[in-house]
């Protein structure tokens, strides 16, 4: 199977997303090509790709999805993969749907896999994890959205050749959008992303004054308070402190949810967290679904007692 995979870059890096695919290309067994709108110099950082195409052009300097899919689909026409990945993020799924209506090609999101056994199928995962869906292909070609976990980053830094072959920019004429500036969200007090351990509220915490309880058990903790994000829309921590596919994504070695039901939007934000505690009333709440550990039961009677035994 011969693969095709959308990079995403920004300010100079690479997304953890880019090499999560390249890894799942790489374990379809077939040449493994990368496509690179930016500077060329980047392409080096791409060792998990056999090939990386290089197409620099000064509209391709910053993200925009209408120049970017008519780069990716021009390439995908002309070197026609099996397989084309595309990161299940907001770069990605703007790209992949013109994809799929330019080459006519269907498009399968959610995915967690990609196989190729008597045909081309996928395995995709819904409803916050609790149903898995086997997903044939037909016609034995496809474009398929990764989600954050589907393989480590790590397996897509290294295993193919890395040559590097520039490529000519497609017609851009007639573009209908442009870059104006990258507004970044404003720094917080916390950077959420970089702590270890994270004692996350969500709907379950009830009050903006309850708040001060998962404070004192994050500080016990030695970590910090993040939350979902109805807590920012009621305007009880700031957007910083938000874990989700609309927050930040983080990675601690301890996440505890206390309240947090586990919305698919939230989930995308925080799988990758080593060790994953839910406190929840419901036992259906998605948040167990991805938990390691849970407990079902009354955060207002667990947060104290939890506070004291690790004060």
């Amino acid at each position: 199977m011969n693969v095709l995979v959308l990079t995403e870059h920004l300010q100079g890096s690479f997304t953890d997303a880019t090499f999560e695919a390249l890894a799942v290309g790489r374990r379809l067994g077939g040449p493994v090509e990368a496509v690179l709108a930016g500077p060329a110099s980047m392409a080096g950082q791409l060792g998990g790709a056999d090939t990386v195409l290089v197409v620099e052009d000064p509209a391709l300097e910053s993200f925009i999805p209408e120049a970017h899919a008519r780069v990716f689909a021009a390439l995908v026409a002309e070197r026609e993969p099996e397989v084309v990945l595309v990161p299940y993020t907001s770069m990605g799924m703007d790209v992949a749907s013109e994809v799929s209506m330019r080459c006519g090609l269907p498009l399968v999101s959610y995915c967690t896999d990609v196989r190729v056994d008597e045909g081309l199928s996928a395995t995709c995962r819904l409803y916050a994890g609790k149903i898995e869906v086997d997903v044939d292909v037909p016609g034995g070609r496809g474009v398929f959205a990764m989600l954050s976990g589907s393989a480590a980053a790590a397996d897509g830094r290294s295993g193919g050749a890395g040559e590097v072959v520039k490529v000519a920019t497609p017609d851009l004429a007639g573009l209908r959008t442009r870059f104006e500036r990258l507004v970044e969200p404003a720094g917080g007090d916390v950077d959420i992303t970089a702590v270890e351990v994270l004692v996350v509220v969500g709907r379950g915490i009830e009050s903006k004054d309850n708040i001060a309880q998962a404070e004192a058990l994050a500080a016990a903790l030695g970590g910090a308070v993040a939350c979902s994000r109805p807590i920012v829309d009621q305007g009880w921590l700031p957007k910083t402190r938000q874990v989700g596919k609309s927050g930040l994504t983080v990675k601690p070695k301890v996440y505890l949810a206390l309240g947090v039901s586990g919305a698919p939007e939230h989930l995308e934000g925080m799988r990758k967290a080593s060790t994953i505690i839910a406190v929840n009333k419901d036992p259906k709440a998605p948040i167990f679904g991805v938990a390691h550990y849970g407990w079902v039961g009354d955060l207002f009677e667990l947060i104290p007692e939890l506070t004291v035994k690790v004060g």
